[in-house]
């Protein structure tokens, strides 16, 4: 498959798309664009961004096609071996999952935009992006020559965004045999030498906590802007960043850090160790999964704790973004009437909406909650010797090494299999109903000295005992796992 891209006139927004089919076979061929995208789970619609297409066929002629529903395209391909499917796409948005050009940049996800013949989805895609001349790109798929990339399949291609501009910032630090790529675009002066350290702390603690890691290289592609944004989203191989304000400072680097950490975490969580439901993706329609408290909640949970565990976030830091957590899930839908399954399947419905009051909850601050009393509790019963860092493993070794998807039933059991016995209560209270969580998330705070206090004005205070013995078990709760390994 091929793709051809270009930009005629950066201020109008628009991208012109080329795209070839060959080796055509049947009179009739049917093409599709997603509906929604890897990453959020609600349907987008990118086919309303199409303001006009029209399909040529190798002689030259205009060839016959209809809309069979909102994005998908029926084109008459009787007598002809090759067609090329022109089109254009209003590229006018600037978040971590959408396409925007101008006159100075192009970012682009390849799957607002690009089509797919049906039953051709896994057949190796190549990408001619007729950028200027001296424009960088910033992208996980390998630049096979000037401006032109490949991928495997359409899987792999709308799974890797892309930064090209002639005005890129680029960083490379390495972890064992990984390159990882810190690409920055926008109106700051990064402070390369606090990145390579700070990124590479967290990258070795995350690594050193799961044994390997999942890709060659990685890249953090980073878009800042000079207005307020926070937003993150997970892929193949890298992941797109959207941050701002741009003079923010301080708070902006911590910004940075707390997504960064995160996403590189869903490299193993979510990228590899995926839901059944999710393989293969269909981009048609929603795929709907109950496991999303494990995809994101265990990668919120983790994403702040190995920021701490490799030292680039001390303990005030951490706790600071621990009593985030709490304030967001109980000032906000403590008396929501769903239950982390049922929310997680309500992602499609509303997920990313505020919604109507007390009905959902999140499934990345809840979820990192439930995930922090497991944790916990596994420490407390082992003495420290499991943890949820073996539940994570043994989902990586089984189902994301193997790429093979897991079920609610295979985390379950799993988790069942670490702690060594039932644990009905954990399921009852924390993942399948909307049980308060106050109660069960002291009792494992107390473990570490730590304890939640809720005002009657509904807000929430996290606050450090003065407990020696509780001091000991946090400290071996936030050790850094790769200095231990050094030491022995």
């Amino acid at each position: 498959m091929l793709y051809q891209i270009s930009v005629a006139d950066p201020a109008s927004r628009f991208l012109e798309i080329s795209y070839t089919v060959s080796d055509i076979q049947s009179e009739s061929i049917e093409v599709q664009l997603p509906a929604w995208r890897p990453g959020r789970y609600e349907i987008q619609n990118f086919a309303k961004y199409i303001q006009r297409l029209e399909v040529q066929g190798g002689s030259g002629q205009l060839r016959s096609f209809r809309k069979v529903t909102k994005d998908r395209w029926l084109i008459d391909t009787a007598g002809e071996q090759e067609v090329v499917i022109r089109y254009n796409f209003y590229a006018n948005i600037q978040n971590a999952g959408s396409s925007y050009v101008d006159e100075d940049l192009w970012y682009l996800n390849f799957i607002n935009f690009c089509l797919y013949t049906e039953g051709r989805i896994t057949e190796p895609c190549r990408i001619e992006l007729a950028l200027p001349p001296e424009y960088e790109i910033a992208c996980g798929l390998p630049e096979v020559q000037k401006h032109t990339l490949e991928a495997l399949d359409y899987y792999q291609l709308v799974d890797s965004p892309l930064l090209a501009s002639g005005s890129l910032q680029h960083e490379v630090y390495e972890e064992g045999s990984i390159h990882f790529h810190v690409w920055m675009y926008g109106n700051l002066r990064p402070n390369w030498r606090r990145i390579r350290t700070d990124f590479a702390r967290f990258s070795r603690e995350q690594i050193a906590t799961m044994g390997e890691f999942p890709e060659k290289e990685f890249h953090f592609l980073n878009l800042i802007l000079p207005t307020a944004f926070y937003h993150g989203v997970e892929h193949h191989s890298s992941t797109m960043i959207v941050l701002g304000p741009d003079d923010e400072g301080e708070g902006l680097y911590t910004d940075l850090l707390g997504v960064s950490s995160h996403e590189l975490f869903h490299t193993w969580n979510i990228i590899r160790i995926r839901p059944a439901e999710l393989l293969p993706y269909d981009f048609t329609k929603e795929n709907y999964f109950p496991t999303c408290f494990v995809a994101e909640g265990c990668t919120t949970y983790y994403g702040d704790l190995f920021l701490r565990r490799s030292g680039v976030f001390d303990d005030e830091a951490y706790f600071k973004e621990l009593q985030v957590y709490m304030k967001r899930h109980f000032e906000h839908s403590a008396g929501a009437s769903q239950s982390l399954i049922e929310s997680s399947l309500d992602l499609w419905l509303d997920g990313y909406e505020k919604g109507i009051p007390k009905r959902k909850v999140s499934v990345y601050h809840k979820g990192a909650l439930v995930a922090l009393i497991l944790d916990l509790y596994l420490r407390k019963k082992h003495n420290h010797e499991r943890s949820l860092d073996d539940v994570m493993r043994l989902l990586w070794q089984r189902f994301g090494k193997p790429y093979v998807g897991y079920t609610l039933e295979d985390y379950k059991a799993v988790v069942e299999e670490v702690a060594e016995q039932p644990l009905d209560w954990y399921w009852q209270e924390c993942i399948h109903t909307n049980t308060p969580l106050e109660t069960r998330l002291n009792e494992a705070l107390a473990f570490v000295g730590l304890q939640m206090t809720t005002f009657s004005n509904g807000n929430v205070q996290l606050n450090v005992l003065d407990d020696a013995r509780a001091t000991r078990q946090r400290e071996r709760w936030l050790a850094t796992l790769y200095i231990l390994e050094e030491e022995e």
